[in-house]
């Protein structure tokens, strides 16, 4: 395979795998599995996270065929642009964009309320009061100084970030396997009560979390030009990853479940970790899963910074943002001004306190499934328009396949709005959603104004390239 963009060629099949199941399964399985079991019951809350994950499964497998047909840094703005146009594909990819840099932010905020488990009253220097929660300076510092690391882990090269993705997923899992285990041996069946919590609403409640907890695959097809693999080869492990994600969710759940009584829960202030003290006697054990929080959080991070930058590369690249975010660094061959600028909106966040976390999970979950159905749209439409195209891998009634995926994508969408049980909090989730969609249209006109149609060609000449 050559390669002409100017990235290195340089992840394996192991790296890739590392990179979507480490970003996927990151750290909210262990900072909000006790809130999913608060709000849908044990049961309820795995159910969600079946029905998130069916829906996962579809609209991965069309991102699996056209990450293979169309194996370049931008993933969805090319897949989108094909099938529906430009303006459909700015839309897919400034809103994926709004999910991947909430998933940083995200991490941001989370590994001080981690590291908060470690080192309890840590806590210093008081600064401000968001949404009733308290802001230290001590407390944003650990997130700003994380964020800072991860922008230089992935400044200096995907192979040393892929490394460290590889490394810590494994920690992660080791954790996680834990956890599970001994909730078989140690755990109890009626700890498990009620099975249901809140009905169907609760089960929604969940259901709206799941795409922000699933968003991970496709952070493949951004780096598809960093890839020393076979075209086939990256929609099959871009379909395991999904899998894989699926059961690790819903066994979490039923571990947790196992381990803490419905009272033990309500008092809980991180539910895995004293659910591992309760399973195996000892803090030690609590500590231990947390570690493999933080190595979850860097996974889930370090994935994200790459999926970010690469779309924002690949959108200046195409005329679409301004032209500092799409050059290369001579010596590293990365996009090093766009991660730099999500360095600098990650270290943000911390400043904002924890509750910016609920905040950027529900904003960035919409952003990630208008991109989805704008995917599945787009590979629904190539089906029915360019039945030749060449598709190393090819999904089975895939028209079918495609249909689901998009009516599955709409009903997410559709739970978001005002008038759903789990709709979005107005007004601190719906300015986040807003405001980038407005800087989004400000962008648009400006590059519409400044470089005409050339968004058009350039995308279709990326398209049409299969070297």
């Amino acid at each position: 395979m050559s390669n002409n963009s100017g990235f290195a060629r340089v992840l394996s099949r192991r790296d890739v795998l590392a990179l979507a199941f480490g970003a996927m399964i990151g750290w909210g399985w262990v900072v909000l599995a006790g809130e999913w079991i608060r709000a849908a019951g044990s049961v309820g809350a795995m159910i969600a996270f079946v029905v998130g994950g069916i829906l996962v499964t579809f609209v991965g497998l069309t991102y699996a065929e056209l990450a293979s047909a169309m194996p370049k840094a931008g993933g969805e703005l090319l897949y989108s642009y094909r099938g529906l146009g430009v303006l459909p594909s700015f839309i897919c990819a400034w809103t994926i964009v709004l999910g991947y840099i909430s998933v940083v932010s995200f991490e941001a905020v989370a590994l001080p309320t981690v590291v908060e488990y470690l080192f309890p009253g840590y806590k210093q220097g008081y600064l401000w009061t968001v949404a009733g929660w308290d802001v230290y300076a001590s407390w944003a510092l650990v997130g700003i100084a994380g964020s800072i690391v991860l922008c230089i882990v992935n400044y200096v090269g995907v192979k040393m970030a892929a490394f460290m993705q590889t490394v810590f997923t494994i920690f992660i899992a080791a954790g996680g396997i834990m956890l599970i285990t001994g909730s078989l041996f140690n755990g109890s069946t009626a700890d498990m009560q009620p099975l249901f919590t809140g009905g169907m609403a609760g089960i929604f409640t969940v259901l709206i979390m799941t795409p922000f907890m699933f968003v991970g695959f496709d952070v493949i097809p951004q780096a598809a030009e960093e890839m020393d693999i076979p075209h086939k080869t990256i929609g099959r492990i871009l379909i395991a990853s999904v899998l894989m994600a699926s059961v690790w969710y819903v066994l979490i759940i039923f571990g947790v479940s196992r381990a803490l009584s419905p009272a033990e829960l309500e008092t809980t202030g991180l539910a895995t970790a004293d659910a591992m003290t309760a399973l195996f006697g000892g803090a030690w054990a609590g500590k231990l899963l947390v570690l493999a929080g933080i190595a979850g959080i860097v996974t889930s991070w370090n994935g994200f910074y790459i999926g970010a930058s690469r779309l924002l590369y690949a959108m200046s690249q195409a005329k679409m943002l301004p032209e500092f975010l799409g050059r290369l660094h001579p010596k590293y061959k990365t996009p090093y001004n766009a991660i730099i600028l999500i360095g600098v909106i990650s270290s943000i966040a911390p400043l904002f306190g924890r509750s910016m976390l609920v905040w950027l999970v529900d904003a960035g979950g919409l952003g990630v499934v208008v991109a989805y159905l704008a995917v599945a749209l787009s590979f629904l439409v190539l089906r029915y328009r360019e039945p030749n195209m060449p598709r190393p891998f090819t999904v089975s009634n895939g028209k079918l396949v495609g249909f689901i995926a998009v009516l599955m994508s709409i009903g997410m969408a559709i739970m978001y709005l005002p008038g759903s049980p789990s709709a979005l909090v107005w007004p601190y989730e719906w300015v986040i959603v807003l405001g980038w969609m407005a800087l989004g249209v400000v962008f648009y006109i400006f590059a519409k104004m400044k470089h005409g149609n050339e968004a058009d060609r350039l995308l279709n000449e990326k398209v049409r390239d299969n070297s």
